[in-house]
């Protein structure tokens, strides 16, 4: 065979589609696959290197025609991307399926046309995002499963491996991970009941049925001076019972997963770890402290009963056990951008409206009322706001 003619057109079949172009179209873009074709070479030098890249089948010396056994759909878009310099993405084919396209042709993924980009990037988006949520379904696998997802090796074959190493990942999947196994959702459960309980606890201790007024006047330095009454409010022991045995659960749960955690560094720099530790703690520390009567120590209680209120924060413990949360929240934090421009929107309308309303409750205001205060509330713009 000879060499390839400037003018002859060359006929791909990708897929079963035939596309007829001019060799001078496919130099366009050198360093590409289509490229090769359309190169000075012997043809049979270039079929020779072709046969060797896996999608390339043949080449029909009697009709000219090259084949590819590669997406058709998406092989118009490359050509086109040959004929005018600007290449789109189809809408129906998902980005990670028009990228092995673009890799196999030979095409940079950065030449997409920026009204294309996003199209092309959101399917990505989406496929990262939803690899942080490893939801394993129970399998005959399950423990192999548990080691790899841990990153421990997995269990020697010859049985030769500590008891530690052999059970620090199942107990650690049974506490982290409430997919992993029935014991596991059982353990999931019952910490979703504590939080839940332990959130009702907080709130009822506020409600004036479970408070008792205590008159403790008489408790007072006699020595002192007369400062009137004193009293203080006591809290129904039933719920301070029943907070008791949530902090025990939640105290064991932590002591667990702290003892069996892979990555100890991991766990502490964990933000729901964080919560957790510092929800238990005033609790002990209120209990040891309750049959002190020194102001110190009452100066004390006062503050852990302040700081009680991270208890409320437990709440955020339930994205362990739902994946729609988890999901919100990385859509929360993908959408950062959004929300900062949504309050800047926000508060480019308040300071517009507020300049308007104070002007015009400026209108009407008396000679010896420069300021307005006697005509209206607004008397500056920030008021306004």
């Amino acid at each position: 065979m000879g060499k390839f003619d400037d003018n002859e057109r060359i006929i791909l079949n990708v897929g079963g589609t035939r596309h007829e172009t001019y060799k001078t179209t496919l130099k366009t873009l050198p360093g590409t696959r289509l490229a090769l074709l359309a190169s000075d070479s012997d043809i049979d030098s270039v079929l020779d290197q072709l046969q060797q890249v896996p999608g390339f089948i043949e080449f029909n010396a009697r009709t000219n025609e090259y084949f590819f056994d590669r997406h058709p759909g998406v092989f118009a878009y490359v050509l086109n991307y040959y004929r005018t310099g600007k290449l789109h993405c189809p809408a129906d084919v998902c980005g990670p399926l028009f990228e092995e396209e673009l890799s196999f042709w030979g095409i940079d993924e950065t030449d997409v046309e920026p009204c294309c980009w996003m199209t092309y990037r959101q399917h990505r988006d989406a496929e990262e995002a939803l690899d942080v949520f490893e939801l394993n379904v129970d399998n005959g696998d399950e423990d192999d499963d548990v080691g790899k997802r841990l990153g421990i090796e997995d269990v020697a074959a010859d049985g030769n491996v500590s008891q530690w190493r052999k059970w620090q990942p199942v107990i650690w999947n049974l506490f982290e991970d409430p997919y992993s196994s029935r014991a596991a959702r059982f353990i999931a459960f019952a910490s979703l009941f504590f939080i839940l309980v332990s959130i009702t606890t907080f709130c009822l201790e506020t409600h004036e049925a479970f408070n008792k007024i205590i008159n403790k006047t008489e408790m007072r330095n006699s020595s002192g001076p007369d400062s009137g009454p004193q009293y203080e409010i006591e809290t129904d022991p039933a719920l301070t019972y029943v907070e008791g045995v949530c902090v025990f659960w939640f105290t064991i749960e932590f002591l667990v997963r702290v003892t069996f955690c892979p990555v100890k560094l991991e766990f502490v720099k964990s933000v729901l770890n964080i919560i957790d530790f510092v929800a238990i703690l005033p609790f002990y520390l209120e209990v040891g402290l309750s049959g002190l009567s020194s102001k110190a120590a009452k100066d004390v209680l006062g503050f852990l009963r302040v700081v009680r209120f991270v208890r409320i924060l437990r709440i955020f413990k339930l994205t362990r056990h739902f994946v729609g949360l988890r999901v919100l929240g990385h859509t929360l934090r993908a959408s950062t951008n959004e929300f900062l421009l949504l309050i800047i929107f926000l508060a480019l309308g308040v300071l517009i409206f507020a300049t308007m309303i104070y002007y015009a409750e400026r209108i009407g205001a008396k000679p010896n009322d420069p300021t307005a205060a006697l005509h209206t509330k607004f008397k500056n713009i920030p008021i306004g706001f």
